[in-house]
Parts: C-alpha cells; sequence; structure tokens
C-alpha cells in the first residue's frame, strides 16, 4: 500500500516544473489615440524590460506615454517631437502651404486651430513649448 503512493509521488516531483513571475507593474489610467485608420491604446506604467516595437514605419515604445503627439498626415513634410528639460519642439521642413494645427482632444475632430509661435531657421520650422500641461496633439494642414 505504501509503496504505490510513494511512486506516484516521486514521479510527479521528478516532471514537476518550477514557474516563477520575475517581474511585474501596476498600471492605471491610459485612453485610445486614434486617426483615421489608426488606433493605438495604452496605459500609464512602469517601462518594460525591452526598447521600442517596431515593424516598417510604426513603433511603439513601452512606458509612461507622452503627453504631446504628432499626427502624421500623409504626404505631409515629417513631424518630429523633441524634448529638452522642460521644453518640447515639434519641427518640420519649411515647404510651402504646410501649416501646424493642435488640438488637445481627437474626440472632437472640429476642435484643431492652428498653432501659434511657429518660427522659421534654415528652413525649418519649429514650434517650442515649455512646461505642457494636458494633451496636445498637432498635425501639418494643407488648404
Amino acid at each position: 500500500m505504501f509503496l504505490l503512493p510513494a511512486a506516484l509521488w516521486i514521479s510527479a516531483t521528478g516532471f514537476a516544473q518550477q514557474y516563477s513571475v520575475d517581474w511585474y507593474k501596476i498600471s492605471g489610467g491610459g485612453g485610445t489615440s486614434t486617426n483615421g485608420n489608426y488606433s493605438v491604446t495604452g496605459t500609464i506604467g512602469q517601462p518594460d524590460a525591452s526598447g521600442a516595437m517596431s515593424g516598417g514605419n510604426y513603433s511603439v515604445t513601452s512606458g509612461f506615454w507622452s503627453l504631446i503627439s504628432l499626427v502624421q498626415t500623409p504626404g505631409a513634410p515629417a513631424l518630429n517631437i523633441s524634448r529638452s528639460g522642460n521644453t518640447i519642439t515639434i519641427s518640420w521642413l519649411n515647404v510651402s502651404g504646410w501649416s501646424l494645427q493642435q488640438n488637445n482632444n481627437l474626440s472632437l475632430p472640429a476642435n484643431w486651430s492652428a498653432s501659434g509661435g511657429v518660427t522659421t531657421s534654415n528652413g525649418t520650422n519649429s514650434l517650442q513649448i515649455i512646461s505642457p500641461s494636458g494633451n496636445l496633439f498637432f498635425r501639418l494642414q494643407h488648404p
């Protein structure tokens, strides 16, 4: 009687696997950004253990999402965003006919308005924003 349970226990422990969770995250908040055929849904949380996930012309970087986003307009010059300290700079090549617009809520398509304070230097247009608060989305518009 004793040998059968002991044999079953030994064989079960011999084939048992050890599992562990080496890290975890606590996330909260988040939302969805959409434009045309594309949509990105995310939450805030700690960065995962890797760099950007990318494929083709698209990439997603994990971690805390930016409060400022660029909406690329097909056929328009590419918008760029950079940060230095508490200053955000939006820049693009100075191509005739394109103007920068901004919106703080992509759910309101009629909310796009002209961005003021754009400067041009060496063939590049730029807008600097110091200590931005809330959500801001930017796009180039051609009338």
